[in-house]
């Protein structure tokens, strides 16, 4: 095999073990067997070496001496500090997003969020955590800023296996609706202040919610320390 075809393999093997560690279909804990994957996406052991490599850089899976690469696990402390700098990065990006976006992207907007009332009156939390990304995804793509957005997009990959736990809370969906409201709001009146505090008050778990977030969580997902 040789070394441009290993490095392609390697890619597509990333993205889509990422995909599955987001989407929580592999949740932290869960260890990743180099045989196994290899036979699974008919390859050899180099190309998902590579992947897992990769992925361990960015923070997705860690790299230990005796179970080898297991997705990463984190403790409650260090959960509740990646939420707080998530509510900054994502108030950023709506702060700018009240500036710069443009009918296109309000457009965008307010069709995910007809689509969050939808799987609301549903009932269905997996289409509407999956619409919900898509929401925060353009106003990533609003704020035009690559950088921030890249940024914002990375750690919030990180907290994605543990976010979904929030989506499934009792009236947790309901409440979303009307954040996203008030986010989208601000967006259309271009008020960047407000955009930004409606962003940060959304994603940060604060009180009754925090607490009830993480007794949800299985054990096997957080670390001691």
């Amino acid at each position: 095999m040789d070394t441009e075809r290993t490095v392609t393999l390697a890619e597509t093997l990333r993205r889509t073990l990422e995909t599955r560690i987001v989407a929580g279909a592999l949740e932290p804990g869960t260890r990743l067997d180099e045989v196994e994957l290899a036979e699974s996406f008919g390859v050899s052991r180099t190309p998902v070496r590579e992947a897992l490599r990769s992925l361990a850089a960015g923070g997705l899976v860690e790299m230990r001496s005796r179970q080898g690469a297991v997705v990463s696990t984190i403790t409650v402390a260090m959960l509740i500090e990646m939420f707080q700098v998530m509510a900054e990065m994502e108030g950023l990006c709506a702060r700018l997003a009240a500036r710069r976006a443009t009918p296109n992207h309000r457009r965008a907007m307010q069709e995910a969020h007809d689509r969050l009332i939808e799987a609301l009156r549903q009932g269905d939390p997996g289409t509407f955590y999956d619409v919900n990304r898509e929401f925060h995804e353009v106003i990533y793509d609003a704020s035009q800023a690559e950088f921030v957005a890249e940024q914002t997009r990375s750690l919030r990959n990180r907290v994605a296996p543990y976010r979904r736990y929030v989506t499934f809370q009792p009236g947790r969906m309901a409440a979303t609706i009307g954040e996203h409201e008030r986010i989208f709001n601000a967006i259309k009146a271009a008020d960047a202040d407000e955009a930004q505090r409606a962003m940060r008050d959304h994603v940060n778990l604060l009180g009754d919610n925090l607490t009830d977030f993480i007794a949800a969580l299985p054990r096997t997902m957080l670390r001691a320390r």
